[in-house]
């Protein structure tokens, strides 16, 4: 039994295991403070205080807040597919806790050798800290990312109200249209690495310089697709309040809704760590000898995890930034802006750095003139882009105040008796009359 034990258990499954349990609870427990972080932000943005009552500084706030949850009634639309509804919370809630697995959090460990009882002697080497040490991982964390949209549609359609179908609709929509750029500009990465390896990638970028210098363009296409695929502002309209209520979760309530708050935070850890690992390095640092690919020890493995994760928490921040400052994409534009210019521009990436990669023009400099002139053929060509002239304009309404029709005459004013004791109008209206 002992010799199955030891051939059974590898270092590679001792540290992948210990990883995956640490990082998932970090996670929820994460995902829970980062809506208290948010709250935070949105209030020093607004001039307010925000969550303060619970705990100190509001740090019991989302104690309170999964109590409540908990706690609040779970009831099910009279028509809705109950199946489908209860089974659409657990298919958006998966991909985001299994899709950080692949990322090196903390690169290579040199374990030493250690004895466990009733197992016996496990042998040391090199391991990746990571949840799974994959040579296809950045295949594997595309694939997971591209599950998520089934819980939304499904949370729509099994719902029974209309504000939730165009919600899911649009999530849908959305999300195809987004992961075309979304894929293309992790493409302009590989090709010019020439890797999938997650680990392999980090070590290029120690060696070459980031990638943020070698693909900027590649970088903001990602983290503009990144926000679109989560559904979070300036491309909320899945859940637009204003328009759809809230759109696919509109009828959901207690945990079931919770689920769903829940995987757009963890969405947010996820594709970050994504952006941190494709484009700023991973865990490394440049002129921290502790942050390098050589340095193997476990001090520098638990370094390279703080540093990623610090990384991870800044990127999710700007995005919250993003939210409270830029307003809501309308929903043709937001259509517009993938079809009409992210495609597009995406294509030409990778079109350019494929050439670029067949001449051996790939030091960061030489691909960072290469995005300079894609960005000023650009500019140089849209102005010179069609454009309509139905875009935004007032329809008339024949016969309002605003539009009156041909000889009358609009005047505004109190209406007779419309005054206080004081004499002061009460409030005016427009009346249109014939001359």
């Amino acid at each position: 039994m002992s010799e199955f034990l030891s051939s059974f258990l590898t270092g590679q499954l001792i540290v992948s295991v210990t990883v995956i349990l640490v990082i998932l609870h970090v996670n929820l427990i994460g995902v829970a403070y980062l809506i208290l972080l948010e709250r935070k932000l949105s209030a020093w943005i607004q001039d307010r205080v925000g969550p303060n009552r619970c705990g100190k500084w509001g740090l019991l706030q989302p104690l309170a807040d999964g109590l409540k949850l908990l706690l609040k009634e779970d009831y099910k639309p009279k028509g809705a597919d109950f199946f489908l509804f209860t089974l659409a919370p657990m298919l958006i809630i998966i991909p985001a806790l299994i899709g950080w697995v692949v990322i090196p959090w903390g690169g290579v460990w040199d374990m030493p050798e250690i004895t466990l009882p009733l197992v016996g002697t496990i042998a040391g080497g090199p391991v990746t800290v990571a949840g799974a040490d994959v040579n296809v991982g950045v295949i594997f964390l595309i694939a997971v990312a591209s599950l998520g949209v089934y819980g939304v549609t499904l949370g729509g359609w099994a719902s029974n109200n209309k504000y939730s179908f165009f919600g899911g609709l649009r999530a849908t929509a959305g999300m195809i249209s987004y992961e075309i750029p979304l894929s293309a500009s992790i493409l302009a990465v590989l090709l010019l690495s020439g890797a999938v390896q997650p680990q392999r990638l980090i070590e290029q970028q120690v060696a070459g310089g980031w990638y943020v210098l070698s693909q900027p363009l590649a970088a903001i296409l990602f983290f503009v697709c990144i926000l679109a695929e989560a559904n979070r502002a300036p491309f909320d309209n899945a859940e637009a309040e204003q328009e759809l209520v809230g759109g696919y979760h509109t009828e959901y309530s207690s945990m079931r809704f919770g689920m769903f708050l829940l995987a757009e935070y963890a969405h947010l850890i996820t594709s970050s760590a994504f952006l941190m690992l494709l484009f700023f390095g991973g865990y490394h640092l440049p002129l921290i000898p502790w942050l390098s690919p050589e340095a193997t020890g476990i001090g520098a493995a638990l370094l390279k995890v703080t540093v990623f994760f610090g990384k991870v928490l800044l990127t999710i921040a700007f995005m919250m930034l993003v939210r409270w400052t830029i307003p809501r994409v309308r929903w043709d534009q937001v259509m517009k802006l993938a079809w009409n210019a992210l495609i597009p521009l995406s294509i030409a990436l990778i079109v350019l750095t494929a050439v670029m990669v067949f001449m051996e023009w790939t030091a960061w400099w030489q691909m960072l003139a290469m995005n300079a002139v894609v960005l000023g053929v650009v500019f140089a060509i849209q102005p010179l882009l069609p454009k309509s002239d139905l875009q935004n304009r007032r329809v008339p309404m024949a016969g309002s105040r605003f539009s009156p029709l041909p000889g009358e005459v609009v005047r505004t004013g109190a209406m007779g008796a419309a005054k206080d004791e004081s004499g002061v109008a009460r409030g005016s209206r427009g009346v249109v009359s014939m001359s």
